[in-house]
């Protein structure tokens, strides 16, 4: 009975969600906030409506499931062509404005907490700076958004995580170090961890985005694959590109965009199918992320959460990011 009661009340929430959904994209309220809201009132916190054994695990499946889908498919999008001519944009956001965020960031996270040491106000300033595709994606969808903008904000905000790792690494480690705590899962190279995440992930990528570009093109010149199998070869295209990267060490994430981007550039046939999917299938796996990280991890973070949560949430979201 309380299986059945957790997936009526869900499937209701996503029903009404899409009734309203072309009011709501005129509005404020994004996908996220709306569900990440929605977890929060159906877990402990609130109704205490999703069963508790949902924990961070599952949570950080379908995160990493969604982000990967979302890299995948919003790089698909991307034009080499437009891309050559907007190329100093994204340049600019990742080698120039993403280490200065980190930098600023750092100093106002020591400034929030100047008693906490200074490598744990970088770890906090590296986490918090790349941005996330899922979260960003009902805004560069709007046709308000300039073309240039959207494949530059797309193209930064597919590599910057792949970048932001080593600095995360690295600071997580000397934090370890200076509390005196020990920092399971850390690389025994650092140096070679880089190298392999920020060079075999781009290779995988690349190899599995254009064999799956020859592969749809011969499938469907052949009559042998459906729309539905399209699609299904777009998720797992993406999926795969991940997996690989991270079974050779390298970074699953820039794979899965790298892998999108050499599809779109590579493939002969239409490409409409790959915005479809994501529109359909795709957002459902965003609306379930974010659910149930309003269920297990807002609970959380909020009761954690101090005035120093919200001045850097709102340093980080205005002064310091921009």
């Amino acid at each position: 009975m309380g299986e059945h009661l957790q997936i009526a009340v869900v499937c209701a929430g996503i029903l009404v969600y899409a009734l309203i959904s072309r009011r709501l994209e005129r509005s404020l309220l994004t996908l996220p906030m709306l569900f990440a809201g929605f977890g929060y009132l159906l877990g402990s916190a609130g109704g205490d409506l999703l069963d508790e054994r949902i924990g961070s695990s599952l949570l950080h499946i379908f995160a990493e499931f969604t982000l990967v889908l979302v890299l995948f498919t919003d790089a698909a999008g991307v034009r080499f062509a437009a891309l050559k001519r907007q190329l100093g944009v994204p340049a600019r956001m990742l080698l120039i404005g993403m280490p200065l965020t980190v930098l600023l960031g750092s100093i106002v996270a020591q400034w929030v907490s100047p008693e906490a040491p200074w490598v744990m106000a970088l770890l906090v300033a590296a986490i918090l700076t790349p941005t996330d595709a899922a979260l960003g994606q009902a805004i560069l969808s709007s046709p308000k958004v300039p073309a240039s903008l959207r494949q530059a904000v797309t193209v930064e905000s597919g590599l910057n995580d792949g970048l932001a790792v080593p600095v995360i690494i690295l600071a997580a480690i000397l934090s370890a170090q200076v509390t005196g705590t020990d920092f399971h899962g850390a690389p025994d190279n650092l140096y070679l961890f880089v190298t392999t995440q920020l060079l075999l992930g781009p290779l995988v990528g690349i190899g599995v985005g254009y064999g799956l570009a020859r592969l749809l093109d011969a499938a469907i010149n052949r009559g042998y694959t459906s729309a539905t199998g399209r699609g299904i070869a777009v998720l797992m295209g993406a999926l795969l590109a991940f997996a690989l990267a991270e079974l050779v060490h390298g970074n699953g994430f820039i794979a899965a965009f790298l892998a999108g981007l050499t599809l779109g550039n590579t493939l002969k046939a239409d490409r409409e199918f790959i915005t479809e999917f994501m529109e359909s299938e795709g957002k459902i796996l965003t609306m379930l992320t974010f659910l149930i990280f309003g269920a297990v991890l807002m609970p959380v973070g909020l009761e954690h959460a101090s005035w120093k949560t919200l001045v850097l949430a709102i340093s980080f979201l205005t002064v310091v990011r921009m």
